[in-house]
């Protein structure tokens, strides 16, 4: 009886490429594909089981799924001129109606049973081109992280600068501001109504010099709010400029 067939769909089918420089942990993906309308278990073999580290190494495919294996090759020391002679076997054998033992299974497997495919290991050192964007991605990432966690760092610098406790006692300042300019405008107010009751009442002449006086200190103190107004603009926009420029 011939050797059966592979019933899997391997992606990369042939050759499994490592890309350097080999100084860290390289991974690469193996795709395994079951086409066929029954369960296949799987084993993956290497002829350098120390260099690599497979996972999952084995396990059981249901019928028209898709497994990822990761093939991780541990660091060391490259040498160009040596070509490479690992190689990786995918074994496997159609599931039994109930697999509970897979030790077993693979122990008592009959070898015109087993289908199995090769794939050889590919070791590539980075072109310079490859080097060259490596490079410049690696300094391009810091300034895009900085400026997407702060994105109104570059059109606002000076803000960052500027202590918070400062920044409480402006406030602070402003509202005790703004609390005396209310309180100003409602005694104006009052001020004026009282200024217009005196105007409708008639006074004897004696009055007429207490009500001069009651005029002018009206106008002086309408004056106050207008003054504390030009004062208060002056010092929010100094506050603002020194914020927001």
């Amino acid at each position: 009886m011939s050797k059966l067939d592979q019933v899997l769909i391997l992606d990369p089918p042939a050759d499994l490429r490592f890309k350097g420089p080999f100084t860290d942990v390289v991974t690469t993906n193996l795709k395994l594909k079951n086409p066929s309308d029954r369960r296949v278990c799987f084993k993956v073999k290497t002829t350098a089981p120390r260099r690599y580290c497979v996972r999952p190494n084995s396990g059981v495919i249901d019928a028209g799924a898709t497994v990822i294996i990761s093939v991780m090759l541990q660091p060391f020391d490259y040498d160009p001129n040596e070509k490479s002679k690992h190689k990786f076997m995918v074994q496997t054998i159609f599931a039994p109606p109930n697999v509970s033992d897979m030790d077993s299974l693979w122990k008592d497997a009959k070898p015109d049973d087993l289908m199995d495919s090769k794939l050889r290991c590919v070791f590539e050192l980075p072109s310079e081109n490859d080097k060259v964007n490596d490079v410049e991605a690696t300094k391009a990432a810091p300034v895009m992280n900085s400026a997407k966690a702060d994105p109104s760092a570059a059109s606002v610098p000076v803000t960052a600068s500027v202590d918070e406790s400062e920044m409480k006692k402006m406030m602070e300042k402003c509202k005790r501001l703004q609390a005396e300019m209310n309180k100003l405008a409602e005694e104006n107010r009052q001020l004026k109504d009282e200024g217009v009751r005196m105007r409708k009442v008639p006074r004897p002449d004696h009055m007429s010099s207490n009500s001069t006086s009651l005029l002018g200190r009206e106008a002086s103190t309408a004056s106050l709010p207008s003054l504390l107004v030009v004062i208060a603009a002056i010092f929010i926009g100094f506050f603002l400029g020194k914020f927001i420029l």
